[in-house]
């Protein structure tokens, strides 16, 4: 019996030999696989390269114009090839690039975009093909068709054109594009019925394009949906995020194109609360346990929905009549203060603001009732009291007057004192302006 094993090893050898030089990083394997990493060429070198590539780029044109697209496209993917680091490279790129979106489907045109955006950044061409490949995602979104392997016309997916608008953003996250493709995204998952990843992209478009028309946008719909979801769940996290997004945008653009519909959103809102506050009250109140359910038709007052506060009244009433203690103590504790009327919303913002609300102030405006129990409230006296008059006098008050008459006669306001029994003296004479005065005479001594 001939032993085969010794034969085997050198073929065996052989091919681990092979097998381990084509998975080792060597650059190529006896120069057929593989290529070098293509080097930026010196000064002078790429001023030669860039002669003969607009030579050809100009050929290139001029096939194009002669309606010779085929023949221009192989120029213009030659010049990208064999002279990657000049000007007319990357204008070779996006002319290739424009030629396939006129002969090719959405997905090839976006690809021949984004293949020049990735090779050439700085080029003058850069926001022009930002702005095909947006035209192109929009295009998809639309519902435009194209040929499918099986050669039939289909419509692209929902996941396809959103990674289409997020490669667009990764281009130019701050362009003037980037809050067009993610409220774009948002309102494609919106038409998927995705409302948590409807949601967030929403509000992606909310936090990063914060001054923009679109996250304005965004804010109310993210309020629209989440009051929509309300409307059919009895989750209160939607209620809560459908009022606070509302507010939000109550409070950003008091008079935005859509402050009238975001009011409107806040009503419904309130009456979705107030409805459901209405129906668990009316679950305790089947269950025989009154001061719950007066607690939950008080609730369903506060947010003032008219026909909800008319029916919560009504069993309010029903409740105080079989047991009032149950509905005082639910009130207990409680602002005195009546829901039936909505409260304004963003007063400060109103062009008839002048300042907050007194506290008492739709007491005031209240017509006065009359009393009717016997509270030991007296009434004010008819007749007027007797009132001081003058010393030494018997002057009545006049009539119709609650103060005495005032006398004629008003004495001094302080005595004039008597004159004093002194000599009269003469006061000198006034001097004449510009005389000398008199000296006095002299007195003769006696002899």
């Amino acid at each position: 019996m001939r032993d085969h094993t010794l034969p085997r090893l050198p073929a065996i050898v052989l091919i681990l030999a092979v097998f381990s030089t084509l998975i080792s990083p060597c650059p190529a394997f006896l120069g057929l696989f593989g290529s070098k990493d293509k080097q930026a060429p010196a000064t002078n070198e790429r001023q030669a390269q860039e002669n003969q590539a607009t030579a050809r780029l100009m050929q290139a044109r001029e096939y194009q114009n002669e309606g010779r697209t085929g023949k221009a496209q192989g120029i213009y993917k030659e010049i990208v090839k064999s002279f990657p680091f000049t000007v007319a490279a990357s204008e070779a790129s996006y002319a290739n690039a424009i030629l396939v979106r006129q002969s090719s489907g959405l997905s090839d045109s976006f690809d021949a975009f984004q293949t020049f955006i990735d090779q050439y950044r700085s080029s003058a061409r850069f926001e022009d093909a930002i702005q095909q490949q947006y035209e192109i995602a929009e295009i998809a979104k639309g519902g435009k068709k194209e040929l499918s392997l099986i050669l039939v016309p289909v419509k692209m997916g929902g996941e396809e054109v959103i990674e289409m608008y997020r490669k667009i953003i990764k281009n130019a996250p701050f362009g003037k594009l980037a809050p067009l493709c993610q409220f774009s995204i948002a309102e494609i998952y919106q038409d998927l019925a995705e409302k948590d990843k409807s949601v967030a992209a929403y509000q992606s478009v909310v936090d990063n394009y914060p001054n923009t028309k679109q996250a304005r946008e965004a804010q109310f719909r993210i309020g629209s949906i989440s009051s929509v979801a309300a409307s059919r769940s009895e989750d209160k996290s939607n209620i809560t995020a459908a009022r606070d997004a509302l507010n939000t945008y109550m409070a950003t653009n008091p008079k935005g194109e859509r402050a009238g519909e975001a009011e409107l959103g806040l009503r419904q809102i309130n009456a979705v609360e107030a409805g459901q506050s209405l129906s668990v009250g009316k679950f305790y109140m089947k269950a025989n346990k009154p001061k719950a359910a007066a607690i939950y038709f008080n609730e369903a007052l506060k947010y003032g929905a008219p026909e909800v506060s008319a029916e919560a009244r009504t069993l309010l009433a029903e409740l105080a009549a079989i047991d009032p203690d149950a509905v005082a103590a639910a009130k207990r504790g409680q602002p005195d203060q009546d829901y039936t009327v909505a409260g304004a919303r963003n007063l400060k913002n109103r062009e008839d603001y002048i300042g907050p609300m007194a506290p008492e102030l739709s007491r005031l405006g209240q017509r006065p009732s009359m009393r009717a129990g016997d509270d030991n409230f007296l009434p004010i006296p008819l007749t007027e009291p007797a009132l001081p008059t003058k010393p030494g006098t018997d002057i009545l008050p006049g009539a119709g007057s609650l103060l005495p008459p005032v006398s004629t006669e008003k004495p001094a306001l302080l005595p004039v004192p008597s004159a004093p029994n002194a000599p009269l003296v003469t006061p000198p004479a006034p001097s004449v302006p510009g005389s000398l005065p008199m000296p006095p005479k002299p007195v003769t001594p006696a002899p």
